[in-house]
Order: structure tokens, then sequence, then C-alpha cells
């Protein structure tokens, strides 16, 4: 291990000091080693737990802390695009999942989720209902399309970074999202 250790200090040295290559290999070893058997003098104490644990806080005081979230406004943070991009994104992923383990889960649990019996129930429903229901699954997709189409805008022709683009884009997303999800479920 030592070996090794004198090894790499050496090329260490060697790549820090180009001029290592110009001196004949005797001197070289010998340098080499005069520095493996170099030691430095370590000490330690041995302290008590408050000792230690003063001596920690004192640490901790002196390491930069980061900032705390709110400390952000609110409104470009909780209810901005991004954000909503990952929740929207998250509850068609889950949503995906529960139907796919529900649809897949029916036939045992004696269920019926064929395509009769969906249709069946959603022509069922009062028109009220249905409008609700189109717009719920309708507003995520749209946001989350919308959203992503800027996301591409910034990733592939990077323009609209400025505080006013970033403003006025997100609240065309989300005038854009409500009527399209709104225009979306109440056709028939």
């Amino acid at each position: 291990m030592n070996a090794q250790r004198v090894g790499m200090m050496a090329l260490r040295r060697a790549a820090a000091k180009p001029t290592m290559a110009l001196v004949s290999p005797s001197i070289a070893r010998g340098i080499i080693v005069r520095s493996a058997l170099q030691t430095r003098a370590i000490t330690t104490e041995k302290l008590s737990h408050d000792e230690a644990q003063k001596v920690l806080a004192s640490q901790r005081l002196q390491r930069p802390v980061s900032p705390h979230i709110t400390i952000y406004d609110p409104a470009q943070i909780w209810y901005g695009a991004s954000i909503m991009q990952r929740y929207t994104g998250m509850a068609y992923a889950g949503a995906l999942y529960a139907g796919s383990i529900a649809y897949l889960a029916a036939p045992l649990m004696g269920w019926h989720l064929e395509s009769a019996s969906l249709v069946a129930f959603a022509a069922s429903l009062p028109v009220a209902a249905k409008v609700g229901l189109k717009t719920l699954a309708a507003f995520p997709f749209l946001f989350h399309s919308f959203n992503g189409v800027r996301h591409l805008v910034w990733d592939f022709v990077v323009k609209g970074f400025s505080k006013a683009d970033i403003a006025k884009a997100t609240n065309g997303i989300w005038v854009a999202s409500v009527i399209g999800s709104l225009g979306l479920a109440l056709l028939w």
C-alpha cells in the first residue's frame, strides 16, 4: 500500500512539475523516496462530548445556508407553469396506471369496465356532470401540452427568458388551457 502511495505521489508531482522529466532517473528516484519519507505530524486530542458538540456548532455557524422556499414569489413557484407541468404529468401518469390496473383487475373483482358498460354509464350522466368530467380531463391535458411546447421553445429556440416574457407566456398558457378545456368539454 505504501509503495502505491509513493508511486501516486510521484505521478502527481511529475504532472505538477514538467521539468521532472528532464532530471535523470536516479535523481528523480531519490527525490521521490525522500518526499515519501517525509511525514507530517498530525496531532489529535481527545474531546469530551460537550466540547465536540461546541466544535460542531461553531462549524455549522460558518456553513452557508441555502435559501428557504418562502423567499420566492408564490405566484412564480407554487402556481407557476413549471410546477403545474409536473403536476399534470403526474396526474395523467397516475390516471394511466390506475386505469390500467383497474382494467386488468376488473374480471377478477367482478367489475364491468368493458366499453359498453362505460358508454352506458357516461350516457346516463346529466349534461352538467359530463361537461364537468370532460373539463376535468381536458384541462390538465391541454395545460401539459401547451406548457410542453413552451419548454420545447425554450430548449430549441432559446427565446422568452425575460421575466416579462415568462409572465406573459404563463398567463397565456393558463387562459388557453381554460378556454380550450371548456371548448373541448362543450363539444358533443
